[in-house]
């Protein structure tokens, strides 16, 4: 019996080891221009991003992502619309992107991460992440769906050795000389569970058709 019970409860660790985080985590964008927030809400294969405003500390634009539908909604909550959105064409890379995986480890907002370089010699830009495998599943798909242009994103995606769950909790853009382009750090991670009016567009809200 005590066998038994304690098979059961390998199996239950196992099952959750393996599940997909639930809950919001906020990230911190710092350019050599601005200072935005970003706050990710995730429940299984759909997640909302809401833009939050420097100046008003409100939602001031919101993405929708339906990942198994492979599907992005944007939203506006100013006029109270939502739309389609469609991705961006798929980004260009001049020259080699090469990958490296490091030996550190490091926490970030109480997760632990390990490091990974991607330095492009003909862009002059090298970027290292801080990636965690704590069960986000999402993140990998999302930002293959969004397929953004900006070099965070597109060098992340360089990286083909990741398990699944990877996500950078800190990310650092410099160029070859070691001076700073961008950094991207999670600054609150919680675990809680979401209601489908978080992840969703507003019922109000109207379609806009371009």
């Amino acid at each position: 019996m005590k066998k038994l019970k304690l098979f059961v409860a390998a199996i239950a660790l196992s099952t959750a080891s393996f599940a997909q985080f639930e809950g919001t985590i906020e990230f911190r964008m710092e350019t050599k221009k601005d200072t935005t927030t970003n706050i990710y809400y995730i429940k299984g294969e759909n997640v909302k991003l809401d833009q939050i405003g420097k100046k008003s500390g409100k939602v001031e634009g919101s993405f929708v992502f339906d990942l198994k539908e492979k599907k992005i909604k944007f939203v506006n909550p100013a006029r109270k619309v939502w739309g389609d959105h469609k991705s961006e064409t798929p980004p260009s890379i001049k020259g080699t992107c090469v990958v490296t995986k490091g030996h550190d480890m490091k926490t970030v907002c109480g997760k632990k991460c390990a490091d990974w370089t991607v330095k492009n010699t003909d862009e002059n830009t090298q970027i290292v992440y801080w990636i965690s495998t704590d069960n986000f599943g999402f993140f990998a798909p999302l930002v293959s769906l969004w397929n953004r242009k900006d070099k965070q994103s597109v060098y992340f995606n360089q990286i083909k050795d990741l398990p699944k769950g990877a996500m950078p909790m800190l990310s650092i853009e410099t160029d070859l000389t070691g001076a700073q382009i961008s950094k991207l750090e999670a600054i609150k991670v919680e675990k809680k569970v979401i209601e489908a009016s978080q992840i969703s567009v507003p019922a109000d809200y109207k379609k806009f058709e371009q």
